[in-house]
């Protein structure tokens, strides 16, 4: 199956650079996957589309401030001739770190994304908050390794509280797509209002459309919420660089269900009720789930889930998808594109594309069943 068959046309100015001020103010298609009829609608309708009967489940979990500027050491670096006055100064410059995922605990140790990173080889140690030196800094690691995608493992110094001084000095990991500085709204903004446990590196953006009013509604109707956790990372964000799908390799990412939420899913699959997922991260927790015991019952759990979605794939868990809009040839549409069809979901974009809805992360959202 070839990635250019997931391909499509995206004016650049319907990409959303901002959050909704009102987040349940977003518009909503609604998408029926058997006939393919799509329906103009608002988020605030989503409460009274969902059966008494169904279960909804989301990911709850909190995106970290994973991004962090600072300066390298330069004792790694390739040396510049003494002769070049500025070579102190572009040995030791600027670094990008994006942390993706925690590896250990003890000692402190993160799978990451470095920029630039031809210049960062193991070895080298980079220096963050303060002055972002050597001599003056909240924050040291050394690289560690390299990792099979170009990805580099940092050791971090040990200090009192690490996710207090990552919550003072970093920064809201936005996407690319979205060319501007984080600001302190991005903070509360790009977080759904459900999040608790920490961890992801991106937010599981279906989810940001809800408010506690909305959820208000859902309870008022007697139907019943999950939570469980996949703490987003390189898995769902990571492009694809193959033609072919099938020859894709997607990363792992760590999740949890609770006993809790196991029973509820479980008894709700029991009873043949519907299952609606709150996004693609929260799908493939389930559909990885089920397919980790011999009779697919879904228990309390916890590991890593590597499970890539594509056309063909036999859904076992998930009846209905609440989702955002994504990019052109990602694993997300490819997931989408697995629930609702090719054609279908490539017609709800291009019907999306041509009613101006919002694009991406802080964008519209459409609602399959």
């Amino acid at each position: 199956m070839l990635v250019s068959k997931f391909d499509y046309h995206l004016p650049p100015e319907l990409i959303a650079k901002q959050p909704l001020a009102d987040r349940a103010s977003a518009r909503m298609l609604h998408v029926n996957r058997t006939s393919g009829r799509l329906r103009d609608a608002t988020f605030r309708e989503f409460p009274g589309l969902l059966r008494p009967n169904d279960l909804l489940v989301v990911n709850n979990s909190r995106v970290l401030p994973a991004r962090l500027y600072g300066h390298r050491s330069g004792s790694r670096a390739q040396h510049l001739s003494p002769s070049n006055p500025a070579a102190r100064q572009f040995l030791r410059g600027q670094v990008e770190v994006l942390l993706t995922r925690q590896i250990s605990v003890e000692p402190n140790v993160w799978e990451a994304l470095v920029h630039p990173g031809r210049k960062l080889g193991i070895g080298e140690r980079a220096y963050f908050g303060r002055d972002a030196t050597e001599h003056s800094h909240e924050l040291a690691a050394e690289i560690i390794a390299r990792g099979e995608f170009g990805e580099r493992h940092l050791r971090f110094d040990p200090v009192a509280d690490f996710f207090a001084v990552l919550e003072r000095i970093g920064h809201v990991p936005l996407p690319p797509y979205i060319d501007r500085p984080d600001t302190p709204l991005d903070r509360e903004q790009y977080q759904t209002v459900y999040a608790r446990p920490r961890g992801s590196v991106a937010a599981p953006t279906a989810g940001l459309h809800f408010t506690p009013e909305i959820l208000d509604r859902i309870g008022t109707r007697g139907i019943q919420i999950a939570e469980i956790t996949l703490h987003v990372g390189l898995g769902t964000f990571q492009p694809i660089h193959v033609e072919v799908v099938e020859e894709h390799k997607i990363h792992r990412e760590w999740y949890s269900i609770a006993a809790e939420a196991a029973d509820k899913i479980q008894r709700a699959r029991d009873e043949r009720r519907r299952i609606v997922a709150v996004g693609t991260t929260t799908v493939r927790t389930l559909e990885y789930a089920s397919r980790r015991s011999p009779n697919g019952r879904i228990t309390a759990q916890s590991g890593e889930a590597d499970i890539f979605i594509y056309p063909g794939f036999d859904f076992r868990m998930v009846g209905a998808l609440l989702t955002n809009f994504h990019l052109p040839k990602s694993t997300l549409i490819m997931l989408v594109s697995a629930f609702a069809g090719r054609e279908c979901t490539l017609a709800a974009y291009a019907h999306a594309v041509g009613e101006r809805y919002r694009f991406y992360s802080y964008g519209d959202c459409m609602f399959v069943e």
